[in-house]
């Protein structure tokens, strides 16, 4: 991927003025729209469901990237994708059968990815790599905004585009927590292809700004 992507991510954006928040990232330089869903199983925060995936995707004009932290994922899958999904996400440690999952999510016509939680080794995608339309490692423990990037993830980046490159896929690489103008071109130079900002994004004065500098930064 030539050009790197900026998804801002809406569990940071503002409740009460979410179609607000929404047309914001419309007229942005932002490429995509993450979406976290949250069951406080899996993860012990509880995000939204589907009432407000279904209102943002009547709002959303650019690509929705869902990012499913739940439990038995499978059980969704055409679900999401009636409810608009572009690309979803399903956590490696929440799927026995992930080869399975993955498939499913593509049937249903959509882009599949695999999220990684910080302790989770790349190597556990070497088997199914080429199955993967995009692989995104968490930066923070998943479940909850505003934490501190986990410095590991460079070298986990690293390892990831070398299995990528050495497997001949055309997997790209998301980065997901405590993304900022600090970290951006690092992941990038590492191999990351879309950054996921969340309260660095909603939390400015000036988000358009924000987030146009923020790819710039990351195409510089």
């Amino acid at each position: 991927m030539s050009s790197k992507l900026i998804a801002p991510s809406i569990l940071a954006a503002d409740f009460a003025n979410l179609q607000r928040d929404i047309e914001m990232v419309n007229t942005s330089d932002a490429d995509w729209f993450h979406i976290d869903i949250m069951d406080g199983v899996f993860v012990p925060n509880i995000s939204f469901g589907m009432p407000v995936l279904q209102a943002i995707a009547k709002h959303a004009k650019k690509t929705i990237d869902v990012h499913l932290m739940i439990v038995d994922p499978d059980r969704y899958i055409k679900t999401f994708a009636e409810l608009g999904s572009d690309i979803l996400t399903v956590h490696y440690e929440a799927c026995t059968h992930l080869h399975r999952t993955l498939q499913a999510i593509k049937t249903e016509g959509m882009k599949a990815g695999v999220a990684l939680n910080p302790h989770t080794n790349i190597h556990f995608l070497e088997d199914i790599i080429n199955d993967i339309d995009l692989v995104c490692i968490m930066s923070v423990n998943p479940g909850f905004g505003g934490q501190s990037f986990i410095e590991n993830t460079y070298n986990k980046v690293s390892q990831l585009k070398e299995l990528i490159k050495r497997k001949g896929a055309s997997t790209i690489i998301e980065i997901d927590g405590g993304v900022t103008n600090k970290n951006a071109k690092t992941l990038v130079d590492a191999g990351a292809d879309v950054l996921v900002a969340g309260s660095y994004v909603f939390k400015s004065n000036d988000q358009i700004n924000t987030i146009k500098d923020l790819k710039s930064l990351a195409n510089s």
